[in-house]
């Protein structure tokens, strides 16, 4: 047990403390977003903006360019969700309906992955130039260049943004993908070498399945 807690926070040694802190603050606004979300309440969307707009400047700088992009997304589809929430909210201006997704949700969704996931694979093959390693003259030298670590973040990405799509449209099924996401996610950042957002990912996968259950409770109730 000693040696895996060593293990977590080792590199940890090298890292300055407003890059300590900075993690430290996105996964607390991460966690409270699931939260929020869990619960179906609106603020779910204010709280995810702070945390997902941290996070573009972290996964940039830790190399993971396929979750840059998908907090980026992360940030416009809350604001596009608050939108959407706001309109929809009952009379306590807080909670808002759910139901399934349907044959052409699943469509669509299938669609975003292979998009997703072929535009992430395409930005890594210019990981030399983005890394500052070659420049744009000699793009015609670049060559497969790929790890499993891409593909591994290629298909996350392709994930979460269906679940933060699926979510805006209030459908349920959007907790599967946030669930098998963010299991992934777990040993991903310890092998990264990111213990504090590993633990907002295994927290995210407890909270995301006390709202599957929840939402499911909910759909019950409102039929």
């Amino acid at each position: 047990m000693n040696d895996f807690i060593v293990y977590l926070s080792e590199p940890y040694k090298s890292y300055e403390n407003w890059q300590i802190a900075l993690e430290t603050f996105a996964t607390f606004f991460g966690i409270l977003s699931v939260y929020f979300s869990a619960k179906r309440n609106i603020w779910v969307f204010p709280t995810g903006i702070i945390s997902t707009f941290i996070y573009i400047f972290l996964f940039f700088n830790w190399g993971l360019y396929g979750e840059t992009l998908i907090n980026l997304y992360y940030t416009s589809m809350s604001i596009y969700g608050w939108i959407l929430w706001s309109k929809q909210t009952q009379e306590d201006h807080v909670h808002v309906s759910v139901k399934w997704a349907n044959f052409k949700d699943y469509c669509q969704a299938f669609i975003l992955f292979i998009i997703t996931f072929l535009l992430i694979l395409c930005i890594y093959h210019f990981r030399p130039i983005i890394d500052g390693g070659k420049s744009f003259t000699e793009m015609n030298l670049l060559s497969w260049n790929y790890t499993k670590i891409d593909f591994i973040d290629a298909s996350l990405t392709g994930f979460f943004l269906i679940g933060m799509w699926m979510m805006a449209k209030r459908k349920i099924d959007n907790w599967f993908f946030w669930i098998l996401g963010d299991l992934i996610m777990v040993p991903l950042l310890i092998y990264k070498g990111y213990a504090i957002s590993s633990f907002q990912y295994f927290v995210f996968t407890i909270l995301a399945i006390i709202g599957l259950l929840g939402w499911m409770k909910t759909y019950q109730t409102q039929s």
